[in-house]
């Protein structure tokens, strides 16, 4: 004969189901807390190492990345550089003409020209003197090279070290010398595309306020055969 006594009522076994229940609901929601911690944490794991990457990015990368040097700034002040070999042409004209003219120095450095200037930049060819004379009145700098003397290596070190505005960079067949640098009223023969005298040169006469027409256009005019850049 079985003992009812020990049979729990059924107020006993819905209260035990209940307790069940509300243990296997805490346990849900302990398991549901967990998680969200873990994902919040590995959110600000993750937050933290993109804004590292961002930084590591903007910071590093430039740090180790080379950058162009800037262009020569020249002024007044620089006036005073002495740059030896130098040779200075006073007393030019300046008078717009349309036919060839006959410079008293080669390649020339100022004197009478064409009422259009050449636009500023390299050119695998030889350019015309009058247009190219107009371009300095306006403050660039010609560099000249000897195309039997400089190879493309050179030409592309000149490029390299050469500001991107307000130059003009072209071949000049017969050189005396491997390279020249033209400013308006100013030159220097050099010994070669390493010589330290083109700098010393760019420094004192690359948009200088001394040229006759400074900053006006080194663009919008004459296009020069073979242009590269």
């Amino acid at each position: 004969m079985t003992n009812n006594a020990d049979k729990p009522t059924i107020k006993q076994q819905r209260e035990a189901q209940r307790a069940a229940k509300v243990a296997a609901l805490k346990k849900k929601q302990a398991v549901e807390k967990r998680n969200r911690r873990i994902g919040i944490g590995a959110a600000i794991i993750g937050a933290v190492a993109v804004v590292a990457v961002i930084v590591t990015f903007v910071v590093v990368i430039p740090a180790t990345t080379p950058q162009p040097a800037p262009d020569p700034v020249a002024s007044g002040d620089a006036s005073d550089i002495d740059i030896a070999g130098e040779q200075i042409f006073e007393g030019l004209g300046n008078k717009h003409v349309e036919t060839a003219v006959t410079y008293s120095m080669s390649p020339p450095a100022g004197g009478d020209h064409n009422a259009t200037w050449l636009n500023c930049g390299v050119y695998g060819e030889a350019v015309p003197n009058e247009n190219a004379v107009h371009a300095l009145e306006h403050g660039a700098v010609w560099v000249t090279y000897n195309p039997d003397e400089v190879d493309a290596d050179g030409v592309a070190q000149l490029r390299t070290f050469l500001p991107s505005s307000y130059i003009i960079l072209s071949p000049y067949p017969d050189l005396q010398t491997p390279v020249v640098a033209s400013a308006w009223g100013a030159q220097v023969e050099l010994d070669g595309v390493d010589d330290e005298r083109l700098e010393q040169f760019l420094q004192k006469y690359w948009q200088s306020p001394n040229a006759p027409e400074p900053g006006a256009a080194c663009s919008g005019g004459l296009e020069g055969p073979d242009r590269i850049a």
